[in-house]
């Protein structure tokens, strides 16, 4: 079974449950395969990197076959209609700490398949938003939680192949914490990967005008249709 088995499984339950409103079941996956849920939580800045997720709805249109929505969905955390996407976003650079909504549907979401990308985009170890999440995740989910994933993580070759997760320019560039990280993170539940996170900043590597991608040697945004593949068919 998949990830949107898992999730339509859930929308179903939590409709009976009384726990969503039964008309979100028929919105739920009818028209497209994918698409992208940026995730608002009440601490910190969570509106960054504004033309990332257009750069990478037009990536999953033009090499993936997938019917994919063109417009970025933005709900909050604490809105349980996020518990129906296939893919959530998350990112800041300052305070994460959720309120006790906010905590349970992460949790819920998490639990029950569903999958969350999040990003610092302080790129660093030591900064606000990593110390803060990284306690988040260890209050929900515990302190081991949130482990290293190893160089072969079927993230790596989900669509394109990559020898470890991509550097980006702005770690080259000294920026954050001046470590070029290779690694990223992940919680798995039930050996499903349900949090992927990077200090690697790859928000603001994919936050550029659509019409600079043709000066790239390689485009930046194929690990991104990874990310995206990995989370709807794992």
């Amino acid at each position: 079974m998949n990830r949107r088995h898992f999730l339509a499984t859930l929308v179903t339950t939590l409709a009976a449950q009384a726990l969503l409103p039964r008309s979100l079941m028929a919105q739920s996956g009818a028209d497209y395969d994918f698409w992208f849920t940026r995730l608002m939580y009440d601490s910190g800045d969570w509106d960054v990197d504004q033309r990332m997720p257009a750069n990478l709805i037009t990536s999953l249109i033009e090499y993936t076959p997938l019917r994919v929505d063109p417009k970025e969905h933005v709900l909050a955390l604490s809105d349980p209609r996020m518990l129906t996407a296939p893919f959530c976003y998350l990112s800041g650079h300052k305070l994460v700490e959720f309120n006790p909504d906010e905590r349970r549907n992460f949790e819920r979401y998490v639990r029950s398949g569903g999958f969350v990308f999040v990003d610092d985009c302080n790129h660093d170890i030591d900064g606000l938003f990593a110390k803060s999440f990284e306690d988040e995740m260890a209050s929900i989910f515990g302190p081991q939680a949130l482990r290293k994933l190893p160089p072969r993580h079927p993230v790596y070759s989900s669509f394109f192949t990559f020898d470890g997760p991509p550097t980006t320019s702005f770690e080259l560039n000294g920026w954050g914490d001046d470590i070029v990280h290779d690694y990223l993170k992940g919680i798995s539940i039930d050996g499903r990967l349900g949090v992927l996170y990077s200090n690697k900043d790859y928000g603001c590597e994919w936050d550029y005008d659509w019409r600079n991608k043709r000066w790239l040697a390689e485009d930046n945004t194929k690990f991104a249709v990874n990310i995206v593949m990995y989370a709807l068919t794992n």
